[in-house]
């Protein structure tokens, strides 16, 4: 008989043994997240100057893609604001904010280096790696995000100016401090009542998707009271149908290249913190390097439609959680929605005000100002605390995407400072002897560190004539550690004192086999422990040190 065929295992993982009594849950969770992250998604893009209907593609390809090869259930892909904000820098470093033409290809080429950069990361398995980012670094970068896109929202809610919030938070400061006196009256009431709405359905009714509420009002609103004829500005007519693929333009790598690699980092880190964050303990467990790869997939996806650089958003996911997601056909549905919005309601939307965008856009990234994980970091870590500081800092004055890098130094100083501590058991002297165990793993960055201890250890005892070193944990090492252990030998022997290595796991016996030096030590019986001859006949291969 022959075989039934199987779905490949990387395609769709949420949808396998699909049982249909999930359907109707699915189809409302995916309406009940679309009419939160169509809405929202369309802010997000005019925080980058970009047409809100970049905002409503997003919402399209990137999200179908992932919903077909991502490993979480409930979440909900298409951009976030943190994305945008440095899409919005990106642009402004590169000098294509400005450009008339530029923006569409400019865009192209930016998402598909991100999902390059997030391929290359898959193929080379860094997700794990990738996830070590410290928290405080994300926390300071999102209190940059926050205040920045914030003040950059004022303009629009006083009914000012348009100014992009990736001209920088004290630039954007001082632009609505000196045109306060021009704020337009009726434009003030309007992001007034909208923001108090979003505030107030959010507070006690959650499960009343508060945006579509706030954009349905400001539609109603535009249309009755005349509103553009009364001073207050509407935002752009979104053209009917799909988007066109853009020719991306090689000429602008270099310029959006240093942007890419921060926003590729930032969007596989807020995809990697929702998806493990809203599952469910019955759920299989995400999966980094799926997720890397589902996320870069999305990421050129989003290349070929004119959309932003994609990632989950915790917002609507937490949405499409609620209303009862099941598996990403809730995702399918919400990109089904967005294309439909396109085709359909192009002309309804051309009424919404712009100072209704700006409310969306101001909630949502108020909430990235997170003072109690701030609070919480410094009770616990001030390390760490003063991370997030700093990152926080340089993003409010020399810009979101040095932000981005110096969180990423400071995480790796941090662990570097981590990996150089030493972990020593100090052993009992017997008669001439003194022994030691290290605890910790020894690495490159880490080895002089144990070297100095050691033969401080040794300097501060009398009439010591063997010094008994056990490595339990030493699983395995590298030519800088070997050499390390070679010369803290060397050392030794200058006092007149004999190494002996004791408790070293296999596998870093078998390396250490293929080192003169290391053969020498076996030779004069000065290895114990698990130290036992390997039976591999390349073992005993004389090779340089």
């Amino acid at each position: 008989m022959p075989a039934t065929p199987h779905r490949p295992t990387w395609l769709a993982p949420t949808l396998r043994h699909y049982d249909r009594s999930w359907l109707s849950r699915d189809v409302l969770a995916g309406l009940a997240a679309g009419a939160v992250v169509i809405p929202q998604a369309m802010a997000y893009a005019t925080i980058a100057e970009l047409p809100v209907q970049v905002g409503l593609y997003t919402c399209m390809a990137p999200m179908l893609v992932y919903a077909m090869l991502g490993g979480s259930r409930a979440m909900s892909v298409s951009t976030t604001s943190t994305i945008a904000t440095l899409t919005a820098t990106t642009f402004v470093s590169a000098g294509v904010a400005a450009s008339s033409d530029a923006p569409e290809r400019a865009l192209a080429t930016l998402a598909l280096l991100v999902g390059i950069v997030l391929l290359l990361a898959r193929l080379l398995r860094l997700g794990s790696i990738v996830e070590n980012i410290n928290l405080a670094t994300t926390i300071g970068v999102q209190i940059g995000v926050g205040a920045t896109v914030a003040v950059g929202q004022l303009p629009k809610l006083l009914g000012i100016d348009d100014s992009p919030s990736g001209k920088g938070f004290i630039r954007s400061l001082i632009a609505v401090a000196e045109a306060i006196p021009k704020a337009h009256l009726t434009t003030i009431v309007l992001s007034v009542v909208s923001v108090l709405a979003l505030v107030v359905l959010r507070r006690f009714l959650p499960r009343v998707p508060a945006p579509l509420v706030v954009v349905g009002g400001g539609i109603i609103a535009s249309a009755v009271f005349g509103l553009a004829a009364r001073g207050v500005e509407t935002i752009q007519p979104i053209p009917f149908g799909l988007p066109v693929p853009a020719v991306p333009d090689v000429t602008l790598v270099p310029g959006l290249l240093p942007g890419a690699i921060g926003i590729a980092m930032m969007a596989f880190l807020e995809s990697a913190a929702v998806s493990r964050g809203i599952r469910k303990v019955d759920e299989p467990q995400i999966d980094s390097d799926r997720e890397l790869l589902a996320t870069a997939a999305a990421n050129l996806a989003a290349g070929f439609t004119q959309s932003l650089p994609a990632a989950g958003g915790f917002s609507q996911s937490a949405v499409n959680q609620r209303a009862g997601a099941r598996t990403q056909l809730a995702g399918i549905v919400t990109a089904a929605l967005a294309v439909l919005v396109a085709l359909v309601l192009g002309p309804v939307l051309a009424l919404m005000p712009a100072a209704t965008l700006a409310a969306l856009v101001l909630v949502a990234v108020i909430g990235l100002i997170d003072i109690r994980a701030l609070a919480r970091l410094a009770r616990i870590s001030r390390r760490e605390f003063w991370l997030a500081v700093v990152t926080a800092a340089v993003g409010l004055t020399a810009g979101l995407l040095p932000a981005v890098l110096v969180g990423v130094l400071g995480t790796f100083f941090l662990v570097l400072r981590e990996l150089q501590r030493v972990r020593i058991v100090p052993g009992v002297a017997t008669g001439t002897s003194l022994g030691a165990r290290i605890e910790g793993a020894v690495y490159t960055a880490n080895v002089l560190e144990y070297e100095r201890t050691l033969l401080e250890t040794v300097d501060a005892a009398t009439d010591v004539r063997t010094f008994v070193l056990e490595l339990p944990r030493m699983h395995d090492t590298s030519v800088t550690v070997l050499d390390g252990l070679a010369d803290l030998d060397r050392e030794l022997h200058q006092r007149g004192v004999t190494l002996v290595l004791a408790d070293m796991p296999a596998s870093a016996v078998d390396m250490a086999r293929r080192t003169r030096w290391f053969q020498g030590l076996e030779d004069a019986g000065r290895v114990r422990g698990r130290a036992t001859p390997s039976t591999a006949p390349s073992d005993r291969r004389p090779t340089d040190r």
